[in-house]
Order: structure tokens, then C-alpha cells, then sequence
């Protein structure tokens, strides 16, 4: 149960006074006014996020996913798609937007573990019983659709595995899937998944991983045939480029770090899927073995979001 309350701010109306456009601190990006620098950048992807056009991981740092997230926006409200946080984008933005960062207790849940470092090799995985957080900082990263480092960024003194520490976090939680999608829409030339629903429109869009030169996208109409979470990872170097020689076949567990993530979402062109993923900052940025990767938050709302028979575009 996540225990967030509204972060209060005084900003004191004194004639003058304006907030530092460099300036990454809750009194900065909880005002409207954040509309440049790192705080503005981080107030949009928060922004974003809750509008269910995912930037990605929110790092509070510009980039592609950041950018294709903004124009998706765009064309939802019927903005110029330029890509760009321009006075109509942050109206669109700010209308009735609660505030960005809220403090949140860290619970004896978050810090429970077990924590433990995970080796490489894929054969040192399978013989463990779960591939679970390495820290307690990852662990409240995914949660708050954070990158560790800007966690600790807002939180320079704070004891992430200790519960009971109070720490600003981004206000994403409890952000609900939008409805069933009457189509999924994976676009390689833009690498995103969007939801889109009976009228054509984009009810949200994530950013993805789609494929490479060695493992190309499948492109065609294919159905979503189904939903696991928590899935086992069934690795077969048949199946891989780049296997070694002396790999096997090795079934490793399920947990936010298997290569999979926490969600896998069965296409009906045989061994291809949406999925979640170990490294959410890679997501958009480099490619995959042939399936579609999200982020383990967006591969959960889209999981909540389609049905056996949705139909899945793939398209270049």
C-alpha cells in the first residue's frame, strides 16, 4: 500500500522572485512556472507519465523518449506535434495537475529483500529461485518509474533501506490503465507501442525496444493470445544470434530482473511477445532480440489494457 502525501511548498509571491530554471528541487518543480531547465524537464515527463505517454524512465533528463512522448501528447490534444514543451503543451500539461513530487514513507515491504547481486552468465541465473531487486533503490525506482540516480539526486541524505525514511518521489502511483484498447499499434520507425482505441485515437504510447538488423521486427497484423506474469524466462541459444557454443537450454525464474520482466504478453506469431525488461534505462535506445520491450510499469498497464484476439500491428 503506498503511503504519499502532497509535498508542501511555500513559494513566497515576493515581486521578483522566479525559480531558478537550472534548479532541481520540489519547491522548483512543483511550480507551474517550471517550464525550462531541468526542473521543467522533469515536471513534463512526470507530466507525461500520468497521462499515460510514458517517457520512458524519468530521469529529469531530455532525449528521444522524452521527445516522442511530447508529441504523442500533442496529437491527443490536438496540439502542433512539434515535440516540443511550447506555452500551449504546458497549458495542456498543467490543466488541473496535482503536484509533481510528493514525500512517500519508505514501508518495511520496500526494504524486505531478499537483495542480492545477480551474475551475468545465463546459466549462473537459472540455478537461482528468483530474480528479484538488487537493492531496495531499484526496487523504489521501478515503483515511482524512476531512475535510481535521480532518486538519489532529490534525496541526496535519505537511507533508501530503511523503512521509515521519508523521501520526494515523482506522483506516479495509482495512475489507472485508460480501458480495453481495440488495437496495439508497435511502430519501429518511431519505437513506441501505442494503445489506440474503436475511434483511431491514441490512448497511450510507451516507448519501446523493437527488434535488430540480426532480429528484425515481424511486421504484419498478428492477435495478442494472452498475458502471463511473473513468467518464466525459457532460454534456448537456438533461438539467439549471438549464443555462445557452449550454451544450454536453462529456464530461469520469474522477477522484475528476468529478461522478460514482470509481464509477457503472447503474440500470435510463434516464439515473439510483448514484454518487460531488467534495464527500463535502455528501453527506446537499443535493440532486442527480435521482441518488443517496455518498460516492466508500461508492459503492466498495457497487460491491463488487452484481451485475447487484440489485434497487434507491426509495422516499420
Amino acid at each position: 500500500m503506498f503511503r504519499i502525501a502532497p509535498l508542501v511548498i511555500a513559494l513566497c509571491a515576493l515581486p521578483g522572485l522566479s525559480v531558478a530554471a537550472d534548479a532541481l528541487t520540489p519547491a522548483a518543480v512543483n511550480s507551474a512556472e517550471a517550464t525550462a531547465g531541468d526542473a521543467g524537464i522533469l515536471r513534463a515527463q512526470v507530466l507525461l507519465d500520468r497521462a499515460l505517454f510514458s517517457p520512458g524512465e524519468i530521469d529529469g533528463g531530455a532525449g528521444s523518449n522524452t521527445t516522442r512522448a511530447i508529441r504523442a501528447f500533442q496529437r491527443n490534444r490536438d496540439l502542433d506535434a512539434n515535440g516540443e514543451l511550447d506555452a500551449p503543451t504546458w497549458q495542456a500539461l498543467n490543466a488541473g495537475a496535482p503536484e509533481v513530487l510528493v514525500e512517500y514513507t519508505i514501508a518495511a515491504e520496500d526494504v524486505a529483500g531478499p537483495f542480492a547481486k545477480l551474475p551475468e552468465d545465463t546459466a549462473a541465473k537459472a540455478g537461482l529461485p528468483a530474480l528479484g531487486f538488487e537493492s531496495a533503490l531499484e526496487l523504489l525506482g521501478e515503483k515511482f518509474h524512476a531512475s535510481p540516480k535521480l532518486l538519489q539526486q532529490l534525496n541526496p541524505d535519505a537511507d533508501f533501506a530503511k523503512a521509515g525514511t521519508t523521501i520526494v518521489v515523482p506522483n506516479v502511483a495509482g495512475v489507472a490503465a485508460p480501458g480495453k484498447a481495440a488495437k496495439v499499434v508497435v511502430d519501429k520507425s518511431d519505437s513506441s507501442v501505442a494503445m489506440v482505441d474503436a475511434a483511431g485515437k491514441v490512448m497511450a504510447l510507451f516507448p519501446a525496444s523493437t527488434g535488430s538488423e540480426h532480429d528484425p521486427l515481424p511486421v504484419g497484423e498478428w492477435k495478442i493470445q494472452g498475458v502471463a506474469r511473473d513468467p518464466k524466462f525459457h532460454y534456448n541459444p537456438e533461438l539467439f544470434w549471438d549464443a555462445e557454443a557452449k550454451d544450454e537450454k536453462a529456464t530461469l525464474a520469474a522477477g522484475p530482473n528476468n529478461p522478460v520482466g514482470v509481464v509477457w504478453i503472447d503474440l500470435s506469431k510463434p516464439h515473439y511477445g510483448i514484454h518487460g525488461t531488467p534495464e527500463p534505462a535502455k528501453i527506446g535506445k537499443t535493440e532486442s532480440h527480435g521482441c518488443i520491450r517496455l518498460t516492466n510499469w508500461s508492459a503492466k498497464l498495457l497487460s491491463d489494457s488487452v484481451a485475447p484476439g487484440t489485434p497487434a500491428v507491426l509495422q516499420e
